[in-house]
């Protein structure tokens, strides 16, 4: 699924990445806890949650993650805004609380990058 449809099923505002929409993604992982995104995202997913601090943006540089999702409205700090840009990580906001987010891009086809733990999905 390309992000621009991602961004069409949550009704996305773009935050960075208008020239992204394009980016292919299959896989995705909601999390608020850092920790949990290191431990469990897989590269070339997306990142759903309601962080707006840069370390997101440093987290997801570091796991090659495709794009990020905030979710119940949440408006990014600007030093957030702006590491974005400079890595060139789409960055997007919904008003879908993270539950119903990830609902609905699971019901259009993208999976989770885990089904549970101790258990990884093979993306190749």
């Amino acid at each position: 699924m390309r992000l621009q449809e991602v961004r069409e099923i949550l009704d996305a505002d773009i935050i960075v990445g208008k020239d992204q929409m394009d980016m292919e993604v299959t896989a995705a992982f909601g999390a608020d806890l850092m920790s949990d995104v290191l431990a469990f995202a897989k590269p070339g997913s997306l990142l759903l949650t309601g962080l707006t601090n840069p370390q997101i943006i440093r987290t997801s540089d570091v796991l090659d993650i495709a794009a990020i999702i905030l979710v119940r409205g949440k408006q990014p700090l600007p030093e957030t805004v702006q590491l974005a840009e400079e890595l060139r990580i789409p960055l997007l906001t919904t008003q879908y609380i993270l539950f119903e987010a990830v609902g609905r891009l699971y019901s259009k086809g993208i999976v989770g990058c885990i089904e549970k733990v101790g258990k990884t999905r093979d993306f190749s």
